[in-house]
């Protein structure tokens, strides 16, 4: 393998002040499921109520297939006029009461993952990071009336608790972000991942109760001082648009009733009903297929 750290640049002085501190690193990646815009929303939103700077800039050309994820282009009367500017860079956050913390955004690498998955882990380990943590959205039979439901997942399971009842094993397609929290483990570090159960009839729309439910989860595993305030005045204004919008069908409260009977009945017994293992392989390939390409996030 090549020397991971020809893979990256990082800002020397901000290097320096993070080292010590013991910085949380979140990393939230463009390119696989991201039921609700979970992932997506969840960094967006961390950069914009939190101070932030470039701690390390990814050199992206070496890690993205630009045929397989072509940039959009615009094009105004006679000549181009603006290109999507792909770019993979950690980002030191701080919380609302100072407190450092780390953000990986960017697309998820198309080469290189072991490599890329190396360079990674050695930032964290030469920064002392006190873990990894990473958020998803994926689609479920639950009602967007009901508290989101959200399941934990971790390299040391003893630190998972008060997960809804799941499915024992399964064998899906991986992301560089499972890979990065398996090789995590690997090594040592402690890997963390929040995923949200994201209503299946609204799974390709922004859902950001469930984004305002995986900040909580990660905010209290790192010990961060999220401000919730203006996601939890969107939450509120997304569920009126979506009663606004299905006011005219006659069907859908039918549907959620029938969720919410189910979600009460499951939460009442402890137990819950889920897919089987084909199934939720089943789902998660169709959910990759029908992906677009995501917008990126500003530097």
């Amino acid at each position: 393998m090549l020397d991971p750290r020809l893979l990256y640049t990082f800002d020397p002085d901000l290097w320096e002040s993070v080292r010590g501190t013991r910085p949380a690193l979140i990393h939230l990646l463009d390119g696989y499921i991201d039921a609700g815009s979970v992932t997506h929303a969840t960094g967006r939103y961390l950069l914009e109520v939190c101070e932030h700077e470039v701690l390390v800039e990814f050199d992206h050309d070496q890690l993205h297939d630009y045929r397989s994820r072509r940039p959009q282009m615009i094009f105004d009367t006679n000549q181009w006029v603006g290109m999507t500017d792909y770019a993979l860079v950690i980002h030191r956050l701080l919380d609302a009461t100072g407190k450092p913390f780390l953000l990986l955004t960017g697309p998820e690498p198309d080469t290189q993952w072991n490599r890329a998955a190396a360079a990674v882990l050695g930032i964290a380990e030469r920064l002392e990071v006190s873990r990894l943590i990473t958020v998803a959205g994926v689609p479920m039979a639950v009602p967007h009336t009901r508290p989101t439901l959200v399941t934990a997942h971790a390299t040391e399971p003893e630190t998972v608790s008060g997960n809804p009842m799941w499915i024992d094993r399964v064998q899906i397609p991986g992301s560089f972000s499972h890979v990065l929290e398996y090789r995590a483990g690997q090594a040592g570090l402690l890997g963390q991942g929040f995923v949200a159960h994201v209503p299946h009839y609204l799974a390709q729309a922004g859902f950001p109760q469930a984004t305002q439910a995986v900040i909580s989860r990660l905010a209290k595993a790192a010990g961060l001082a999220i401000p919730m305030g203006e996601l939890a005045d969107r939450s509120a204004a997304n569920l009126a648009s979506i009663d606004s919008e299905t006011a005219e069908d006659a069907d859908f409260p039918a549907v959620v009733s029938a969720l919410e009977e189910q979600y009460d009945r499951l939460s009442n017994s402890g137990a819950a009903s889920v897919p089987s293992a084909e199934e939720i392989g089943a789902a998660v390939e169709q959910f990759l297929a029908e992906q677009d390409p995501p917008p990126d996030f500003r530097r």
